[in-house]
């Protein structure tokens, strides 16, 4: 029964169980609104998607080169959460099996509610900073989405589309410097919110 713990917690665990790793770095979903301006919830509830003036607009190179600062900005926190934090919790889930494992007293099902109990922390952090990442992209992605209606606005009321675009490129960047800036608290935030959880 151990050995095929160890085997299945290095492949990603086993089905039913929760995820024992951080999300990997630059796999998180898209920070920034799909081509278009409808919201982006919209086709879950059953409206389509727009394609209209506002996908003529678009900042285009500069609205993907804010994505891959936000999305740098992103890696950074995680990879820094996982080696300050995760590791470590990693570490002591392995050893905690690990002690699971020597006790020949214990019976199969004792063994198997022991390492259970060792994977507990690490899947409640793995929840915690999934639950704050999908918050601050729902957030991020709240904020280029009033960009892009206000470009539509914009086109609607007559505007020329070169000062929409510029309009547009100005709204987007100012997004991404305002979440930029939060990343510092969200992440001693978690920090936080680990540390408690490994105690």
């Amino acid at each position: 029964m151990c050995r095929r713990w160890v085997s299945e917690s290095l492949s990603g665990g086993r089905p039913g169980d929760p995820r024992l790793a951080m999300p990997p770095a630059g796999h998180q979903r898209p920070l920034f609104p799909q081509p278009g301006c409808a919201d982006p919830g919209s086709e879950r509830r059953g409206r389509p998607v727009s394609s209209g003036p506002c996908g003529r607009c678009r900042a285009g190179g500069m609205a993907e080169a804010q994505q891959s600062r936000m999305q740098e900005a992103i890696d950074s926190m995680v990879q820094g959460l996982e080696r300050e934090n995760i590791r470590k919790m990693q570490g002591n889930m392995f050893r905690c099996s690990a002690d699971c494992c020597e006790n020949d007293t214990a019976s199969m099902q004792q063994v198997h509610h022991c390492i259970e109990r060792c994977h507990a922390p690490l899947a409640q952090a793995q929840a915690v900073v999934t639950k704050e990442l999908e918050r601050f992209q729902d957030r991020l992605a709240r904020c280029t989405m009033h960009c892009n209606d206000k470009a539509k606005d914009s086109l609607d009321s007559g505007r020329k589309e070169q000062q929409v675009k510029q309009q547009l490129e100005s709204c987007v960047t100012k997004c991404v410097d305002d979440h930029v800036h939060l990343i510092p608290s969200m992440t001693k935030k978690m920090k936080e919110t680990l540390a408690a959880i490994a105690q």
